[in-house]
């Protein structure tokens, strides 16, 4: 034969005048819309359930002596999904009537933007997190008194030798400075895992799409 299969189905792609093109244009098309509209409905649902989520916790909070850490939890959410939400609106005004290959690369355009922003966040967010879950603890009442001021209280009977500052042992104000300067410095990292973890089979499929439309274009 002298022409091929491959060949033939190249050149149906790329000639708008050749009868096989538009079904091929209008599969790829129609599965293009088809995983990035699962990917909406997903980080749709997901925004949701952050923010009840939220609003449960800082309820709860409340009831269990820690409303400082529901408080700041409900802050520090509200904001990350208001970031995410206005990414969402620019995800749902790109063209549908772009090409499958054009579509799918200004989808990839704006899942790089996203991710870079919420990488940039997750450095500030995981940190604050931390340090709203030591202040709800550190300030719930326990029979009169702060935790925190009891906790250093026995922690003084035991080693009265230990050195304080601003009434806190040294030693916990250390370690939990290396434990944000951690967290700070693995956040973007624990976000891409976290982002794998939920979107991960969607990227995937989006990729090979991707990979697919690209071979035969060339």
């Amino acid at each position: 034969m002298e022409r091929s299969i491959e060949n033939i189905w190249k050149e149906g792609f790329l000639k708008s005048d050749d009868l096989v093109a538009p079904k091929i244009n209008n599969l790829y098309n129609q599965k293009s819309i088809h995983i990035i509209d699962k990917f909406k409905r997903m980080f749709k649902i997901n925004l949701i359930a952050i923010v009840a989520f939220s609003f449960a916790f800082l309820v709860v909070s409340f009831f269990v002596g820690i409303p400082i850490t529901g408080v700041i939890f409900f802050v520090t959410l509200s904001v990350l999904v208001y970031i995410n939400k206005k990414l969402l609106n620019e995800l749902e005004k790109i063209d549908l009537g772009e090409s499958s290959y054009q579509y799918l690369k200004a989808f990839n355009q704006w899942k790089n933007k996203q991710l870079s922003i919420n990488m940039k966040i997750s450095r500030f967010f995981y940190p604050i997190i931390f340090l709203a879950m030591i202040f709800g603890f550190w300030f719930k009442d326990a029979e009169g008194m702060y935790l925190g001021e009891r906790l250093v209280g026995e922690i003084l009977v035991g080693f009265p030798e230990i050195y304080l500052v601003f009434g806190i042992p040294l030693i916990g104000i250390v370690i939990a400075i290396i434990i944000l300067v951690l967290l700070a410095f693995f956040g973007a990292r624990i976000y891409k895992w976290d982002l794998n973890v939920i979107y991960g089979n969607v990227f995937k499929k989006l990729e090979e799409l991707m990979t697919d439309i690209e071979s035969l274009r060339s």
